[in-house]
């Protein structure tokens, strides 16, 4: 191993991981590309199975060897023994990665990581036939854990509008377990997102939307007339606000979920699991 002991929370090889912002993060490699942190070794050897470079390791002195050695093991699998022995491996004790996370429960393990080059939607809709599409989902917790079901409940990938979180946000891809590195994904750009484009885009490339909104023609997600289209892409809006009128409108379908006891809808990705369970029953 690479090892450099840290012991100072200012040293500057801790400004990746203490100091700049997941949005410099995104850019500060290479704006095609960007950086991503991603947490628990896991996590990261989902990652690197799935293809994606490892820059730099953080990792408490207490975990070295539990946890970091079979981190390094898979870089060595997945990118090459060269990889494995020459990359930074900083070591600090645990009281200064809780002061830097801020976090009570902290899982002794970060990699910062090189992102994938950015796909055009067009790219990613080819040969998918179940998609989900989060139309300004901002909540890192809800990104994670509808694409955790979208790749358990065999949804072929999830596109998000521009005002989405990233699901490379560090919350996103712990609450996801890293299944945001095993099934596709694209983020739409700011003009792409505007208005009904998006659906436009979508009808072009052959699916039928889906609209999860409580409206007076809204059918039941057990629908058989929905599940026998081709390509099917399941629209989601944001927690409380929902999707926004005009979106829902232009819709093939408009579906809901029966409730019961007065309640009058789910958080959004408890729903998602429901429609994507549904679509995918023969």
């Amino acid at each position: 191993m690479n090892l450099i002991e840290i012991t100072d929370i200012n040293a500057p090889q801790m400004d990746v991981f203490a100091r700049v912002t997941e949005r410099e993060l995104r850019t500060c490699e290479d704006p095609k590309e960007g950086m991503f942190i991603a947490e628990s070794a896991y996590v990261i050897r989902l990652a690197l199975e799935n293809g994606y470079e490892p820059l730099e390791m953080l990792v408490e002195k207490e975990r070295l060897e539990i946890e970091a050695a079979p981190v390094l093991e898979a870089i060595e699998k997945y990118c090459g023994k060269d990889k494995a022995e020459s990359i930074p491996v900083y070591v600090a004790d645990h009281d200064i990665v809780v002061d830097m996370t801020g976090y009570a429960l902290v899982r002794g393990l970060w990699m910062a990581m090189r992102r994938k080059s950015k796909i055009s939607i067009e790219e990613f809709c080819k040969d998918k036939k179940r998609i989900a599409v989060l139309m300004d989902v901002v909540n890192p917790t809800n990104v994670g854990a509808i694409t955790r079901s979208a790749a358990a409940l065999g949804m072929d990938g999830v596109l998000l509008t521009h005002a989405s979180v990233d699901p490379l946000t560090r919350r996103a891809t712990r609450v996801s377990m890293g299944t945001v590195f095993q099934i596709p994904w694209v983020h739409a750009g700011l003009q792409e997102s505007e208005g009904l484009k998006v659906i436009k885009l979508l009808n072009s490339y052959g699916f039928k939307t889906v609209a999860m909104a409580l409206t007076e023609d809204s059918t039941s997600v057990d629908n058989d007339e929905i599940r026998a289209n081709e390509k099917v892409a399941v629209l989601l809006g944001t927690e409380g606000t929902g999707l926004p009128k005009e979106v829902i409108a232009a819709c093939d379908y408009r579906c809901m979920i029966p409730m019961y006891h007065g309640v009058d809808s789910l958080n959004v990705a408890a729903a998602s699991a429901v429609i994507f369970w549904e679509l995918m029953k023969k």
